[in-house]
C-alpha cells in the first residue's frame, strides 16, 4: 500500500445500505477511514463537518443523483476527487462522467482490486493537483498565455499515460523543465527523474552513461557502472538533444525501447527496466529522418506523443510574469521592474528564449544599485546590436536580428554554408531557406 493511501478518509454515498456496509469493510481492511451517506444531502452535510479526501458516489439515487452531487462538490470543494459507481455501466455513462469532472468510473458489481487501484490513482492525482494549485504554474512551468495554457492542458491529459513523448522547440524554451513537469504529473512521479544531454559528450562516453558497463569492458572501466537507463527504472529518463545521438547508439536505444531490457557495455546479462522516455530536440527530427540522420523506427518509438513548446516571442504575455518571478528569486524580492522597463523587454525579440530572459534579468540585478530596475538598465543589459532598435516592431526586430546573425555566422565560417549551419545549430536545408529568405548570396 502506498503512502498516499495511508490515513486517507473516504466518503461512500449510496442508497443501498448493504452495499455501503460491504464496501466500507473492504476499504477499512485496506487502511482507509470511511464515512457513509445514503443520500446526497447527507453527503454534503458530512463534507461540511469533516475533512474528506475522496468521494465515491452512486449515479442513480433518489432526490439527488450522482451528477447533481458532483456538481455541488465541485462548486464548494475545489479539487475534491469524485469517483462514480453505477449498475448501469456503459460507454455513454463513462463519457458523461468524465466530461462532468468525475476522476474515474466503477461499474457494479464492484471489483475490490479495481476499486483500490482507482482510489489510489485518484488520491495520487489529488496530491499532484494540490502541488500545482497556482493557475499560472504547472510543476515549474510559468505561464498566462493562451499558447502555454493549451500546452499545459495537453500535458495534463498525458498525466496518466505511460506513452513516450517527444518535446520539440527552439533552444532555451524550457524543454527540460517541461520534461520534469511531465514526470511530476505522471504515474511515475514517485520514481527518479534523470536527464542527459545526448549532444554534450562523445559517443563512447554516451553509450556507457546510458547503458552502463562492466569492469574491463574498455580502457578505464575499472569497476562496474550502472547506466542511466537502469538508474531511471520506475521513473522517467529525459534524453535532451536526441537528434545528436549517433546512429549506432540509436540502434541500441531502439532495442531497449522494444525489449524493455538493457545490457551494459561488455556485459552478457540483460536487465529488465520500466522507464518512461521523454526526448527533446531543437532540430526537426522528421527532417533528420528524411536525410537519413535519424532512424525512422526509433523516431516512431520515441514520438508516440509529440508536444511543441512555443518560443518566447510567441508568448509575449508570459514575459512580465517570467521576468518578475526571475527577479524575485535573484534579488530575494528586493528589486522590481518599472513599467517602462517591462515594455522594453516586451519589444525585444528573444532569440535565446527563456534562458536568455533569465540571463538578462540576472544582468539587470547585478548592475542595478537601487531597488527599481529602469528602462536604461534593461537597455544596457540587452545585446548592443538590438538595444537601439528595441522599440521597432517585433517582426521587424526579428527579421533584422536573423539577417545580422546569419551574416556574422557566415563571416566566422568564411562563407562555408555547411559549417555555418552547424554553428547556427540548424540543418543545411533550413539554413539555405534562411539565406533565400534574406536574399543573402554566398
Amino acid at each position: 500500500m502506498s503512502q498516499i493511501q495511508q490515513g486517507a478518509k473516504l466518503l461512500l454515498v449510496d442508497d443501498d445500505t448493504s452495499l455501503t456496509e460491504l464496501l466500507a469493510i473492504r476499504l477499512e481492511s485496506n487502511g482507509y477511514e470511511v464515512e457513509v451517506a445514503h443520500r446526497g444531502t447527507q453527503a454534503l452535510n458530512i463534507l461540511k463537518q469533516m475533512p474528506i479526501d475522496l468521494v465515491i458516489t452512486d449515479l442513480k439515487m433518489a432526490h439527488m443523483n450522482g451528477f447533481e452531487l458532483n456538481e455541488q462538490i465541485k462548486k464548494h470543494y475545489t479539487g475534491m476527487p469524485v469517483v462514480m459507481m453505477t449498475a448501469h455501466g456503459s460507454i455513454p455513462d463513462a463519457v458523461d462522467a468524465m466530461q462532468q469532472g468525475f476522476v474515474s468510473f466503477l461499474t457494479k458489481p464492484i471489483d475490490s482490486q479495481q476499486m483500490l487501484d482507482v482510489i489510489n490513482e485518484a488520491l495520487a492525482g489529488k496530491v499532484r493537483t494540490a502541488q500545482t494549485s497556482d493557475p499560472n504554474s504547472f510543476h515549474g512551468l510559468l505561464f498566462q498565455s493562451a499558447s502555454m495554457r493549451q500546452l499545459v492542458q495537453q500535458l495534463q491529459a498525458l498525466a496518466s499515460s505511460n506513452a513516450n513523448i517527444l518535446i520539440q522547440g527552439e533552444s532555451g524554451t524550457g524543454k527540460e523543465v517541461t520534461a520534469k513537469a511531465i514526470h511530476l504529473a505522471s504515474n511515475q512521479s514517485q520514481g527518479p527523474f534523470i536527464a542527459i544531454n545526448c549532444g554534450a559528450m562523445p559517443a563512447h562516453l554516451l553509450e556507457s552513461e546510458l547503458f552502463g558497463h562492466k569492469k574491463g569492458a574498455f580502457t578505464g572501466a575499472v569497476s562496474d557502472k550502472e547506466g542511466l537507463v537502469q538508474a531511471a527504472d520506475g521513473g522517467t529518463l529525459f534524453l535532451d538533444e536526441i537528434g545528436d545521438m549517433p546512429l549506432d547508439l540509436q540502434v541500441k536505444l531502439l532495442r531497449v525501447l522494444q525489449e524493455r531490457t538493457v545490457r551494459p557495455v561488455g556485459g552478457q546479462s540483460e536487465y529488465k527496466v520500466n522507464v518512461r522516455f521523454v526526448s527533446a530536440s531543437h532540430k526537426n527530427i522528421q527532417t533528420a529522418v528524411a536525410e537519413k540522420q535519424f532512424r525512422e523506427d526509433l523516431y516512431y518509438r520515441l514520438n508516440v506523443v509529440s508536444v511543441e513548446i512555443p518560443s518566447l516571442r510567441e508568448r509575449l504575455e508570459d514575459i512580465p510574469l517570467l521576468a518578475s518571478r526571475f527577479l524575485s528569486a535573484l534579488s530575494d524580492g528586493e528589486k522590481q521592474f518599472n513599467q517602462q522597463s517591462i515594455t522594453h523587454l516586451l519589444n525585444y525579440h528573444w532569440p535565446g528564449n527563456i534562458r536568455q530572459l533569465h540571463n538578462i534579468v540576472e544582468h539587470c540585478v547585478a548592475i542595478t544599485p537601487g531597488k527599481v530596475i529602469t528602462e536604461d538598465i534593461v537597455q544596457k543589459a540587452l545585446p548592443k546590436d538590438c538595444a537601439q532598435n528595441a522599440f521597432t516592431g517585433l517582426n521587424e526586430a526579428k527579421r533584422q536580428f536573423e539577417y545580422d546573425y546569419i551574416q556574422k555566422v557566415l563571416a566566422l565560417c568564411e562563407g562555408n554554408v555547411s559549417e555555418a549551419a552547424k554553428l547556427a545549430q540548424r540543418n543545411r536545408s533550413d539554413f539555405y531557406k534562411l539565406l533565400k529568405k534574406h536574399e543573402i548570396q554566398c
